[in-house]
């Protein structure tokens, strides 16, 4: 099973990008379970639970890619399944809201169940899984945005709200990494309360995407989705913004 990786190729500048998951005072820790490489941030080291999590998740979704295979390569929502694990549900939900296949949602869907289950363990966690991103801090965090060759790349980034219950911060490309897009958009970002909802999200947006011309028509499509509250787009040199989104800039 592997895992979408939100528009960031492993070797593609060695994951520099992760340095930009800015919240001094936690412990930073990376946890690699077969193609699941997680970047946490936490009050202290949780190797080992964090571990212990995405097996448990990583069982549960490969159980029932075993069982039902077409899940696995689907580009079309899937099904209501009220027997599907709960890692898969909120992979469905988010596939029917987005209108997109439910493997789209997988990254943020698993960053954002290891970081509700470490929550147990650390009142702020930020779970980082290919460039798709669960948080839950009481301040706003800086998250930087990855945009490829895009002079905004790496330049700018999203102040995430406090929130108590978390937010899901994705990001998606056309341009830079494995990850399946019709689009040529350098970054699609996306904030929802829901990371699987927001990686799915970023897929949808970015496939509508092709040129900095599709820019306005990349927003509309965001307001369309229930659930995202905010949404920026990069292509080449022009970028778009809507929503609960304040932008900072980033200092080199």
């Amino acid at each position: 099973m592997g895992e979408k990786s939100g528009g960031r190729g492993e070797s593609y500048q060695e994951r520099k990008y992760r340095n930009l998951l800015f919240n001094p005072g936690l412990v930073s820790f990376q946890v690699m379970v077969k193609e699941t490489d997680l970047y946490i941030k936490a009050a202290r080291n949780l190797a080992e639970p964090a571990r212990q999590s995405i097996l448990h998740h990583r069982h549960q979704l490969e159980t029932y890619i075993h069982l039902h295979p077409s899940f696995l390569d689907s580009l079309t929502p899937w099904p209501t399944d009220d027997w599907a694990p709960p890692i898969v549900q909120p992979m469905i939900r988010a596939s029917q809201a987005a209108g997109v296949g439910p493997m789209a949602a997988v990254a943020g869907a698993l960053a954002e169940a290891v970081g509700r289950d470490l929550l147990k363990e650390s009142p702020e966690i930020i779970v980082e899984n290919g460039g798709d991103i669960f948080l839950r801090a009481p301040r706003r965090v800086p998250v930087g945005i990855f945009a490829g060759k895009s002079s905004f790349s790496l330049r700018v980034g999203l102040l995430v709200p406090a929130s108590e219950d978390g937010w899901g911060v994705c990001t998606s490309s056309g341009t830079v990494g494995p990850s399946l897009s019709l689009g040529r958009a350098d970054a699609v970002c996306i904030l929802s309360s829901s990371a699987a909802l927001a990686d799915a999200a970023a897929t949808a947006v970015g496939n509508r995407v092709r040129s900095s011309a599709d820019l306005k028509e990349g927003l509309d499509r965001a307001k369309e989705i229930a659930g995202v509250a905010g949404a920026v787009i990069i292509a080449g040199d022009k970028m778009a913004a809507w929503g609960e989104i304040e932008l900072t800039e980033l200092k080199s």
